[in-house]
């Protein structure tokens, strides 16, 4: 007769291989595919020999002008996403933590924006900035302003319309972590006579560590892999010359690897370039949940 361990084990694994094989099926084993692709000359054609290359496909992704563009601007784009989500969402959440009227609405208005579908998104903010707001700079004697159509304004562009989008949603992770600050800290430092900047700088920031670290993360993930609102906001991008060849201005990485598939039809170089784009997310991932974590506080 089999024990009580056994049978929960059984069961345990019962209910866990169904989602772990969907995971291998979805995630591990196209991955362990596409890395042995990266070193091939895979194209899209079916009927095309496919024969090992080695490093080429990597050699000719770091020569690739477009890649090089696509690297440096979504780089860009990220510090300077992580920053703005960031601080908007940890002053909102300050905000709606407060003792404000109509908090509870505030919390709901602030986090809507998130539950908008970044395709749908992008043309909303399309039609703003190509028509609503060059019009009120007219109305209002101000030069008219094209941002889609600038390759450095359309990559603002991009990082106000994600801040505008994202940020809700990292309100939230901070109003967890601020809820979670024990009020008998804050009180006997009240008594101590710590004022509410030392509080707020000794005891809140502290406490809250967990949350900036997920919240980077988050940030951090979610802005290197931006797609879908860079698709329908500026697609390509206004036109520019980088290393002496025409290309896509505002084009992230995620854009450039799926570009460079679907539309160069060269499969080999996108998997390559989509390999090189893992290691780079998860190193830098893996470095910033490192140096925040330290800094967490255990109660």
């Amino acid at each position: 007769m089999k024990s009580k361990k056994s049978r929960e084990n059984g069961t345990f694994w019962l209910f866990v291989m169904p989602a772990l094989f969907a995971f291998c099926m979805v995630q591990i084993v196209p991955m362990i595919m596409g890395i042995y692709y990266s070193f091939t000359d895979w194209s899209a054609s079916a009927q095309a020999k496919i024969n090992f290359v080695g490093l080429a496909n990597y050699a000719k992704a770091f020569q690739d002008p477009t890649f090089l563009h696509s690297a440096q601007i979504t780089t860009i784009y990220t510090i300077a996403s992580i920053i703005l989500v960031n601080l908007i969402g940890f002053g909102l959440a300050l905000l709606v933590t407060s003792k404000i009227k109509a908090r509870n609405f505030a919390r709901a208005a602030f986090f809507l924006p998130n539950v908008i579908g970044g395709i749908i998104l992008g043309y909303i903010w399309q039609f703003l900035f190509n028509n609503l707001f060059p019009e009120i700079a007219g109305a209002l004697g101000l030069t008219k302003v094209l941002w889609l159509a600038n390759p450095d304004l359309a990559l603002g562009a991009l990082i106000i319309v994600n801040a505008w989008q994202y940020s809700g949603y990292i309100m939230m992770i901070y109003i967890a972590g601020i809820q979670n600050v024990p009020n008998e800290l804050l009180e006997a430092a009240k008594i101590d006579g710590a004022n509410a900047w030392h509080r707020f700088k000794s005891i809140t920031i502290p406490m809250i560590m967990p949350s900036f670290t997920i919240s980077l993360f988050l940030t951090l993930t979610n802005s290197f892999k931006q797609f879908d609102v860079n698709i329908s906001l500026t697609g390509p991008g206004p036109a520019k010359l980088y290393m002496g060849k025409l290309i896509n201005g505002t084009e992230l990485l995620a854009q450039n690897i799926s570009n460079t598939s679907l539309v160069g039809r060269d499969t080999a170089l996108a998997q390559s370039k989509a390999i090189i784009f893992f290691v780079v997310l998860v190193v830098f991932s893996l470095i910033q949940v490192r140096i925040t974590s330290r800094k967490e506080v255990e109660l």
